[in-house]
């Protein structure tokens, strides 16, 4: 299958996890996987629970958004990727960010949307599963703007398909890369966060 730029190819034992035999193509799995998402959409709308931040919860919201698809949704990565921690890092990692996502949020360290790109951006350096990683992180980085800090959420895709190539992809792409070296401020005017110019 042919990858976009930024997407991670997926070994030969994930592939096997895929639940539907059928699919040969990016674009028929795309189709499935958008399907899933919705279905996994509409959960978390249903959810009332409004404590997130915690590994259970990161786990089941990406069961719920590909289960339909890969057996292994909501399954840490055990492979190494062109992007992330180490596998075995994994539970640590984020163990660490939510319990910084936690002070941000108790001492209002930076602003709630502040909090939810910083957030998301962490969840994809981490990259915690073989698949999906963006695609959660922007839908948990939502749910915790809507459901714990009562913010809209933040129009990621500004009207175009973040899955498919394209100057809103590249554009995405690249803010995720400035601020992996510490420079945030693509990631915030991407997100359309204004006036914000620290780096770090």
């Amino acid at each position: 299958m042919e990858y976009p730029e930024g997407a991670t190819p997926l070994s030969a034992d994930e592939i096997v996890g895929l639940k539907h035999k059928h699919v040969t193509t990016r674009n028929e799995l795309d189709q499935l996987e958008q399907a899933n998402i919705q279905s996994g959409i509409e959960w978390l709308k249903r959810t009332r629970k409004k404590d997130m931040l915690n590994e259970t919860f990161v786990r089941e919201l990406h069961k719920q958004l590909f289960g339909d698809v890969w057996k292994w949704a909501g399954t840490f990565r055990r492979t190494e990727k062109n992007i992330g921690v180490d596998p075995l890092q994994i539970p640590e990692k984020l163990r660490m960010l939510l319990d910084d996502v936690r002070y941000w949020i108790a001492n209002k360290t930076y602003s709630p949307e502040e909090i939810a790109v910083r957030f998301h951006h962490r969840l994809v350096s981490i990259h915690l599963f073989p698949n999906g990683n963006g695609r959660h992180a922007r839908i948990m980085a939502d749910a915790l703007l809507t459901k714990v800090l009562e913010k809209k959420p933040i129009d990621w895709a500004g009207g175009h398909d973040l899955q498919a190539m394209g100057t809103r992809r590249k554009e995405y792409i690249a803010a995720l890369r400035q601020a992996d070296g510490g420079n945030y401020a693509p990631i915030f005017a991407f997100a359309g966060i204004a006036n914000n110019e620290r780096k770090s």
